[in-house]
């Protein structure tokens, strides 16, 4: 008996432990089977590997024949490529020199200039067809460089461009004109900014504003208050999405330290659910309704167009029957929704992405558009939630206050945009929407495939991507072809294509007719060369055997 009793005391309290320490566990696994399984919905390992991809880069005939092509279509492709160097040459003489010049000291262009296409490509590139950066006008729906030549805008200024420049233009004349008396006398308040947050109210359905100067500050602070408020600690994001470039909401690569306050799940899905459901930690969600286009995919870019696996599909509804599920759990536990509509907000819907899928947030975040054409971002939030004090704790306060925000030319500018947007003969450019850009995807695709062209295109409303149909590593290119052709697009090349809503059916048959001639002649020097025995997966084993053939020096 006096060796029993140690034993059964021994055995109760394992037993003891290891239920306090099931239920932890039980919610650690369904954390991590609540996470995307790309590298998308794992920050820390897509940091792993990224630390482990070496460079090198492809050089003489392999540069142009990587993929296993003939010699004759190594050749072609080849000749094809400084052909179109020369174009680029006698077309942006002025805006080279001036971008290459620029890039030396301004270290934002520098990083573009090597991303836009994958990284063993990206030398040659770079030196043969470099464009111009610089441009001195703008018209209707086009653009004009330092060398004189016109393009179509299909860069929609990162989301900033809706109406069109010119509407722009006139907003910040029109905003000039109405501060100049006060000037950048910055604490006080300009008149206007009564009517702004007003409207802003009205159209967020929420309580109370705070005005910041990027759409990065403003997601920051809705952040910071939800946490302030719940007395949590981590955020949710959803895998891909972009929300700034601030620290806990890129927690993978990018960021050179770790998010440790951070889950990233996956989107549209039901473990997520039961992830918010269970834990108590969680002070917000964020939702970027961009991903609607693309869940839980990274936002498209061309230096990661390795191969054609690069997707998107817009299902209104099926993601509007997600965010409601949303809402629903999200009041259920007491934790904030927010909705980041930094990008999408006004361009979707008069009332943004809340009326466009029907669903109300807790806060949501504006920018971008919203100040005419100026820098601005802004929080909407109820009452209890913007609130940065606590009544019976004087000391205990949540901070943010920034030497620009509410800038008279900032809130002048937005009185002069919001004002237009509250016009009934304005908000006409809502009516049938939709069908206006989807009968244009629509309208455009049958044009590539009756060419025979291995690229699709998919959109939300007037935001596009491009997809390849066909296994290839060169699809990077189509961005050089687009541009000869005239279409100024921004430095992420094919993956966003955003249109201003002033484009007319004739603008945009010409734009559609240009993309399909630079697609034909794409095709036509060869760089859509395709073997039946070329797929995605193959691609990718490839590019693991030159990675791993760098490494270990083979």
């Amino acid at each position: 008996m006096e060796t029993t009793l140690p034993i059964l005391s021994l055995s109760v309290a394992a037993a003891a432990s290891a239920a306090a320490a099931f239920p932890k566990l039980k919610a650690r696994i369904e954390l991590s089977r609540a996470k995307h399984r790309s590298l998308s919905g794992h920050s820390k390992m897509s940091r792993r590997v990224a630390r482990l991809v070496p460079f090198y880069e492809f050089e003489g005939d392999e540069y142009f024949g990587c993929d296993g092509a003939p010699a004759n279509v190594v050749m072609q492709r080849k000749d094809a490529f400084f052909r179109l160097a020369r174009v680029y040459a006698d077309r942006y003489p002025k805006g080279r020199v001036m971008t290459r010049e620029a890039a030396e000291k301004i270290s934002d262009l520098n990083f573009t200039e090597t991303y836009r296409v994958p990284f063993q490509f990206s030398r040659l590139v770079r030196e043969n067809l470099g464009t111009s950066t610089f441009m001195e006008s703008s018209s209707g729906v086009t653009v004009r460089d330092v060398d004189g030549n016109i393009s179509y805008d299909l860069t929609g200024s990162y989301g900033v461009n809706i109406f069109g420049n010119d509407f722009y233009k006139e907003c910040i004349e029109g905003s000039e004109k109405r501060a100049h008396a006060l000037g950048p006398v910055l604490g006080p308040y300009h008149p206007v900014i009564l009517e702004n947050v007003q409207r802003l109210c009205q159209i967020s359905g929420l309580d109370e504003v705070s005005f910041h100067m990027s759409g990065t500050e403003a997601v920051m602070q809705a952040v910071r208050l939800a946490r302030y408020h719940t007395k949590r600690s981590h955020l949710v994001r959803f895998a891909g999405a972009y929300h700034g470039w601030w620290g806990d909401v890129q927690p993978g690569v990018g960021n050179p330290i770790p998010a440790h306050e951070t889950y990233t799940l996956a989107e549209m899905s039901q473990k997520t659910l039961q992830v918010l459901r269970t834990r108590r930690d969680i002070a917000c969600v964020l939702v970027n309704p961009l991903q609607a286009l693309h869940p839980n995919a990274n936002a498209p870019g061309d230096s990661a167009l390795v191969d054609s696996s690069r997707g998107g599909n817009f299902d209104r509804a099926a993601y509007a029957e997600w965010l409601k599920k949303l809402r629903e759990v999200c009041t259920e536990r007491g934790i904030v929704l927010i909705f980041d509509e930094v990008f999408v907000g006004f361009r979707l819907a008069a009332g943004g992405a809340q009326d466009y899928f029907g669903v109300r947030a807790d806060m949501v975040t504006y920018g971008k558009s919203l100040a005419g054409g100026l820098p601005v971002g802004v929080v909407c939030g109820k009452k209890e939630l913007m609130r940065r004090f606590r009544d019976d704790r004087p000391a205990d306060v949540c901070f943010a206050r920034g030497t620009f925000n509410s800038h008279p030319y900032v809130m002048t500018a937005m009185d002069e945009f919001l004002s237009r947007l509250a016009s009934p003969n304005f908000r006409a450019v809502y009516d049938h929407l939709d069908e206006t850009w989807n009968g244009r995807a629509q309208k455009l695709n049958q044009m590539l495939e009756g060419a025979g062209l291995p690229v699709q295109v998919a959109n939300l409303s007037s935001i596009w991507t491009v997809k390849y149909t066909k296994p290839s590593r060169y699809n990077w290119m189509l961005q050089y072809y687009l541009r000869a052709e005239g279409l100024s697009l921004s430095w992420v090349g094919t993956g966003r294509l955003i249109f201003s809503l002033n484009y007319t059916d004739a603008d945009f048959a010409e734009v559609a007719d240009r993309f399909v001639r630079a697609a034909a002649k794409m095709k036509a020097d060869g760089f859509w060369w395709h073997d039946a025995a070329l797929t995605n997966k193959r691609i990718k084993r490839q590019i693991l055997k030159e990675m791993l053939a760098k490494r270990f020096g083979r």
